[in-house]
Formats: structure tokens, sequence, C-alpha cells
């Protein structure tokens, strides 16, 4: 998520620099639960302690409403085809 937050933020400034501005926050679309809880709950836990730069990271730009970040299923992810393999079928 903070890698694709970052790459968001370029294009926002990128479109910006074009004098196009975007009324709303960027939605980011994520299939695991976990990951949006470790975002929202600023409390870290002992096994998320690799990973709290880059929650600050998101958790800063959703507050500031650059993102909004939303759950989807896993078998709505329109990615995935581009991510996994498919099966035989």
């Amino acid at each position: 998520m903070a890698s694709l937050t970052s790459e968001l933020i370029w294009l926002k400034t990128f479109l910006v620099s074009l004098e196009v501005f975007l009324p709303h926050g960027m939605h980011l679309f994520c299939d695991s639960q976990a990951a949006i809880h470790i975002t929202d709950n600023p409390v870290f836990h002992e096994w998320a302690k690799h990973i709290k730069i880059d929650c600050h990271f998101v958790r800063a730009r959703l507050q500031s409403g650059d993102l909004i970040l939303s759950h989807i299923r896993t078998h709505l992810q329109p990615t995935d085809i581009m991510t996994k393999a498919l099966g035989k079928q």
C-alpha cells in the first residue's frame, strides 16, 4: 500500500502541474482487512513493527484526505488477473 500511495501522490502532483485538480481524495482498494486495520489503528503490535514507517506514511495521507482506503473482496479484485497465475479451467 505504501508504494502505491507513493505512486498516487506522484500522479496527483503531476496532474496538478498540468492544472488538473482532483476535488476528492484518490481511492485505494485493498483486499487485506488486516492491512486496513493496521493502517487505521495507531497502536502497533510486536508482529507489525517492521512496517511502522509504511503505515505512518499511508496513515498521514489518509488523514490529510489525499487518500481514501476501501476494502474490496479478493475475488472482485480487478488486478488479480494481471498478478495471479491462471488456473487450468
